[in-house]
């Protein structure tokens, strides 16, 4: 999937057990609806650093997965989760990703749902 908007917010580097970190970025889609839509998305262990080259205000295309979970808390109430996990970027009218580690059409084979995420 992919998706074009404006950077509104990038987050810090947030680190977990194990190693893993997560990075979140805030766009505005402003393309259909009467009113903005400001929409979050991850960065995930090495992608992390994708955002690093934009600055708020930039336009980008994020092409992401789409993934959920389900979780069952201490009380017993199962909950679900969305999460919009981005694996390459571009700038608008640049044609090229931001990194050359994700130059291929296909999301890396750690980022498809059913990775066990510490959250």
């Amino acid at each position: 999937m992919d998706i074009t908007g404006k950077i509104h917010k990038v987050f810090p580097v947030q680190e977990f057990k194990n190693n893993f970190t997560k990075r979140e970025f805030v766009i505005i889609d402003d393309s259909s609806d009467q009113f903005p839509q400001y929409i979050t998305f991850q960065l995930l262990k090495d992608k992390c650093s994708l955002i690093d080259k934009y600055g708020e205000g930039d336009t980008v295309k994020i092409y992401f997965n789409l993934n959920g979970r389900e979780w069952t808390n201490p009380e017993g109430k199962t909950v679900y989760f969305n999460s919009l996990v981005a694996w390459k970027l571009e700038g608008e009218g640049s044609g090229s990703s931001a990194s050359s580690a994700s130059k291929s059409a296909e999301p890396p084979d750690d980022l498809v749902a059913g990775d066990d995420m510490p959250f």
